[in-house]
């Protein structure tokens, strides 16, 4: 079994230029796909080779899966890296590449209809004797059934499309007068985001934290985790804030949340890397929510206190190798924060678009910047308003947040308008200093 000599990566901003220094750290050459507006990016820049697909909108370029496939084969690419969002989780582009015969670095086609399908993940995790938040085992008929399960479990619920997540089409329902309007405003918001209405219904469990675990599978069905990170610094459903670990772990409680996290991968025969998704209610109860099948935007987080470059792991695990790591081979060192910086206006949260008239990113020991941005460049307008992921390492968590804070204040971006006076004030608030928060955590300090 070896390693593929040429990889075509199906993204575009910092994860394609991550998964480009991936790919040359293993002695493997890349393709990039582009829209014509992203012609004079970084990734087109650092790749081997580059190849446009179409114009700026995301449906003629990123998204048009006949023009990423023929692109893999006039570079002669053996394998596609979707990286995250675009096509990451679309399972008809698995088997497009697959009919092509052409390696998708990630789950398999049926791992990702399930980990699209809420209801469907939550009645295989049910089965297996994983926690699920009480709530319909499919969706919900109408409003009539949502409803009698919404009495039957009573107020408050939340209803969630069964085919996308992200917080769109969420809506949390307190009491019955609202649920039958609340139900029509999810679906309508459901059909528009992901073309499917279907609702199900669960318990609203308010005081939350938002717990995921990490894991890689070989093909052969071997599993391991790499602990667990805590994303519940969040706006609208949206992560903001990630750290690992959980500032409340201990090794009885990594090793709950990690083998719930194994036994849920294995019930769906997972493979590549994925992440398990749970919420953490305040008496310390864990239940499953869902799975991502693909790499996460976090993922530098774990990698910092593990010392395990995922991306790397997940090439070596599509072209078919075992994996290298025994759970006992996994260590935990430190702690790591990673901070999301959007040019976006941090007091209304607007896309910011325009000339990066000047860029600096920061540095120094622990300190590190995932970003495909630089002086000169021009934000789109067409695409998520991402520009850079600033993440640190210190020997534990205080150390970490001093760190985040000089890092964050060195960044130098001129010419647009980020999320950094944002997150400085985070890093200032005493209950996030404390590791006193939940998914609330902004709606109680900044929005209320």
């Amino acid at each position: 079994m070896h390693l593929f000599k040429k990889i075509l990566i199906a993204n575009r901003g910092e994860i394609a230029v991550r998964i480009i220094r991936a790919c040359h750290e293993l002695g493997i050459r890349t393709a990039v796909v582009y829209s014509d507006i992203d012609r004079n990016t970084l990734p087109v820049r650092l790749s081997d080779e580059a190849i446009c697909i179409g114009p700026a909108p995301s449906a003629q370029s990123y998204l048009n899966i006949p023009a990423i496939i023929s692109a893999a084969e006039i570079t002669d690419a053996e394998a596609v890296h979707p990286g995250y969002g675009f096509l990451a989780e679309n399972p008809q582009f698995v088997e497009a590449c697959t009919a092509s015969r052409i390696t998708f670095i990630g789950p398999s086609a049926e791992n990702i209809r399930i980990g699209g399908n809420k209801s469907k993940a939550r009645q295989i995790m049910k089965r297996k004797g994983i926690p699920v938040v009480p709530g319909s085992d499919r969706p919900v008929a109408d409003e009539d059934e949502a409803l009698k399960i919404a009495k039957k479990i009573k107020f408050p619920v939340i209803l969630k499309p069964s085919a996308g997540g992200g917080g769109k089409g969420m809506r949390i329902v307190h009491d019955e007068k609202d649920l039958r309007q609340m139900y029509q405003m999810a679906q309508r918001e459901a059909v528009a985001a992901f073309g499917n209405g279907d609702l199900y219904i669960e318990k609203y469990i308010s005081d939350i934290r938002h717990i995921e675990v990490q894991i890689l599978a070989d093909n052969k069905g071997n599993m391991i985790h790499l602990g667990e990170r805590d994303c519940s610094i969040q706006r609208r459903h949206q992560k903001l804030i990630e750290e690992a670990p959980f500032i409340f772990s201990n090794s009885k409680f990594r090793k709950k949340i990690g083998d719930l996290a194994i036994k849920a991968a294995k019930a769906m025969k997972y493979r590549n890397a994925g992440t398990i998704e749970f919420i953490l209610d305040s008496n310390n109860n864990i239940y499953f929510m869902e799975i991502n099948t693909r790499i996460q935007v976090e993922h530098p987080v774990t990698e910092m206190i593990t010392n395990v470059d995922i991306i790397k792991e997940q090439i070596k695990l599509a072209a078919g190798l075992p994996l290298s790591l025994r759970q006992e081979d996994i260590g935990f060192s430190g702690h790591s924060i990673e901070c999301r910086v959007n040019a976006e206006d941090p007091e209304r949260f607007l896309p910011s678009p325009g000339t990066v008239s000047l860029f600096i990113p920061p540095g120094g020991q622990g300190v590190r910047t995932d970003t495909a941005a630089f002086s000169g460049w021009k934000v789109p307008a067409h695409y998520d308003s991402l520009i850079a992921k600033v993440i640190v390492h210190g020997k534990d968590r205080e150390e970490a947040i001093v760190k985040m804070r000089r890092a964050l204040r060195e960044f130098i971006i001129e010419g647009i308008k980020t999320t950094i006076p944002f997150y400085l004030k985070i890093l200032d608030s005493p209950e996030f200093i404390s590791g006193n928060f939940n998914t609330h955590f902004l709606e109680k300090n900044t929005e209320g």
